[in-house]
């Protein structure tokens, strides 16, 4: 080996062993490591006080939420919600896409190799004093290359590594929503669901109530035809009939919407979907699982840990931002042979290679880097506000329900007791009208009045039930933010599929 071979191999292990050096010094990457956001969350809940809840009190549904309330045909439909339901179907596939992405960035921690083939045939030109003397030919070549090429950029300021954590922050951001969607459409599900029943119990109480007007029409009939009571009875009896039986068809129109509705949380087309009628059960909802603490919503929220995540991607993207202020250093290499003739291409004497580090610094950009920077910062501001407001709105709707279910709760007491004195202000002046002590308008007023106490108190028993709906939802759903997807986990299909 001559001396000048041998000193540039020296040079190119120093090279190389440079590199290796600058590459371990790149675990320590710029931009600043992510601390997460501080969120103003009370010690307590204000409406959970006085509110009973299910006892254990420390324990939440997990998985199937909805099996709480005991219903075979819901825990049916609400289980297609992750077979069939569209929504979930895209926020999955774009949880999917994010995972992609995540392999894409960590593709840049790896080298790139390239290997070219070709084959060419040209004429060379003539030199001036054989172009001048009229002498000489050009000749025609062929010229045949095979070479591998390799290119490297060492990670040294961490810009990779940043890149890769906002991009796993994202994917675990996308696995969140899709949480959040997961649950979205179960609690809109179960919501529906519950609000059919009430709608079923409703007609219900008008088939009841139509038989009911049925028989106060006839016993004014056999009143008149007995000279007891006037035409007027009759014809009132006969409205108050007519009036319930459009109130009772009136109710079809939103009992198919529901249906349809079910229908499409369901994955099923309208048209073939079917409920079959079925009341709400005349008994209250049962307990909700404790509500807990209000900042253990930062851990039972998919969309809190969504928001979350994203704060924590756009951190990292402060530091992707900040290493383009950093030379790069490339690291490449070809190797291959160059001939003209195929039968001794691959030999010693056409062999050619080439390796050596470039680095490269942008000296002047108009503030351009500047700029990304400051985009950056202010992209982590907005998310780190989304966040705090996402934890505000989550405390809020948790205070809404818990005190919709502690007044309603109230107030089906109360309903009750004046369901009751309706049924008997019916019974009573009914026979006062059978004896003639009062006339048909006291009966008119006394049922129309039982008819619309008992249609609130089916709309109070559903709405009790779409609250307790409501407060599950809000509290997470028995979700919790340990089954989001580490690193590990969000790479684990993309390394099983190379």
């Amino acid at each position: 080996m001559s001396t000048t071979a041998g000193i540039a191999l020296g040079r190119t292990r120093a090279a190389v062993l440079s590199v290796a050096f600058c590459t371990l010094l790149g675990a320590c990457a710029v931009g600043p490591d992510y601390v997460r956001p501080t969120a103003a969350v009370p010690a307590a809940y204000k409406e959970n006080r006085g509110w009973t809840v299910a006892r254990p009190a420390d324990t939440a549904d997990r998985g199937p939420w909805w099996e709480v309330f005991g219903d075979p045909q819901l825990n049916a439909l609400a289980q297609q919600v992750d077979i069939s339901n569209q929504t979930v179907k895209a926020a999955a596939a774009q949880y999917e896409q994010a995972r992609a992405l995540v392999e894409s960035t960590r593709a840049a921690y790896f080298p790139t190799i390239g290997l070219n083939a070709a084959a060419t045939r040209a004429q060379g030109g003539r030199s001036a004093a054989a172009s001048a003397s009229g002498a000489g030919t050009a000749g025609i070549g062929n010229t045949l290359s095979l070479a591998g090429t390799a290119s490297w950029e060492p990670d040294i300021w961490g810009k990779v590594r940043r890149a890769s954590e906002a991009q796993t922050s994202s994917a675990q951001a996308s696995a969140a929503d899709l949480a959040a969607a997961r649950l979205s459409a179960q609690g809109q599900l179960v919501q529906d669901y519950f609000t059919l029943r009430q709608v079923d119990a409703q007609r219900q109480l008008y088939a009841d109530t139509i038989l009911a007007y049925e028989k106060s029409l006839q016993l004014t009939q056999n009143q008149y035809a007995g000279g007891v009571a006037a035409r007027a009875d009759v014809v009132a009896a006969d409205t108050q009939l007519k009036t319930a039986q459009a109130a009772a068809i009136n109710l079809g129109v939103q009992r198919a919407q529901l249906e349809h509705a079910i229908a499409l949380l369901v994955g099923q087309p309208a048209s073939t979907f079917s409920i079959p009628p079925t009341p709400l059960a005349d008994v209250p909802p049962p307990p909700v699982p404790a509500a807990g603490l209000p900042s253990q919503l930062l851990e039972r929220r998919p969309d809190v840990a969504a928001a979350e995540r994203r704060v924590a991607a756009a951190n990292a993207q402060i530091g992707v931002a900040k290493s383009a202020y950093f030379p790069a250093l490339t690291l490449s290499g070809s190797a291959g042979y160059q001939g003209s003739a195929l039968a001794n291409l691959l030999s010693l004497p056409n062999r050619f290679w080439s390796i050596g580090p470039a680095l490269a610094e942008t000296l002047f950009d108009g503030g351009a880097r500047d700029a990304q920077t400051r985009q950056a910062r202010a992209v982590y501001d907005q998310d780190v506000a989304l966040y705090r407001q996402t934890v505000l709105g989550s405390i809020q709707e948790v205070e809404d329900y818990l005190a919709a279910l502690r007044i309603l709760d109230q107030q089906a007491v109360v309903q009750d007791a004046a369901l009751q004195a309706a049924r008997e202000s019916v019974k009573l002046t009914l026979n006062q009208y059978r004896a003639g002590v009062v006339s048909y308008i006291n009966v008119v007023t006394a049922q129309a009045t039982e008819l619309s106490t008992a249609r609130t108190s089916v709309s109070l028993l559903g709405s009790r039930y779409v609250a307790s709906v409501q407060l599950i939802q809000a509290l997470g759903g028995g979700w919790h933010a340990g089954s989001l997807p580490d690193a590990d986990a969000v790479n684990a299909g993309n390394d099983a599929s190379r």
